[in-house]
This record gives C-alpha cells, sequence and structure tokens, in this order.
C-alpha cells in the first residue's frame, strides 16, 4: 500500500485527477476524514472535502511510480519537523 496527499479543490482539477486514474487498472481510493471513495468516481470525489487534503491510497505497492509521476502536480510536499 502506498500513500499520498495531494490537493484537488476544484472542479477542474478533480476531473484531470479522474482522467490520470482511470487510466490505472489497481485500486486507488480517495479519504477525507471518515470518507473513503473510490479514486476513479467523480461523483465519489465531489462527495469529499475538497478544501482540506485528500489522501490518496494505491492499493498496489508496485508499478504505481508512472501514476504518481502522472499526478505530481496535485501532490502536496510533507513538511517534516525538524
Amino acid at each position: 500500500m502506498y500513500t499520498i496527499f495531494i490537493d484537488i479543490s476544484d472542479i477542474l482539477k478533480v476531473k484531470s485527477f479522474v482522467n490520470i486514474a482511470c487510466k490505472y487498472n489497481f485500486e486507488i481510493s480517495l479519504s477525507s476524514g471518515k470518507h473513503i471513495v473510490n479514486a476513479k468516481s467523480i461523483i465519489g470525489i465531489l462527495s469529499l472535502d475538497l478544501n482540506k487534503p485528500i489522501q490518496v491510497t494505491i492499493q498496489q505497492s508496485t508499478n504505481h511510480e508512472d501514476f504518481v509521476e502522472e499526478i505530481k502536480n496535485f501532490i502536496i510536499p510533507i513538511k517534516e519537523n525538524v
């Protein structure tokens, strides 16, 4: 399992993200709070609070590099405590 956080705070970003996610045959889920939805479902994604960072979970941990590369513009960098 591989997890990252993304920002898809407007409908154009959601549409672009879903188009990318649909190209891959492994399971991808998005979660915000208690809600978990299929990353390939625009309606599911729109049910989330898009004003907050969205957690992306890729169920297959191998061969996910191409997907992550395609969504790099949505990824929120993680700030580490120093």
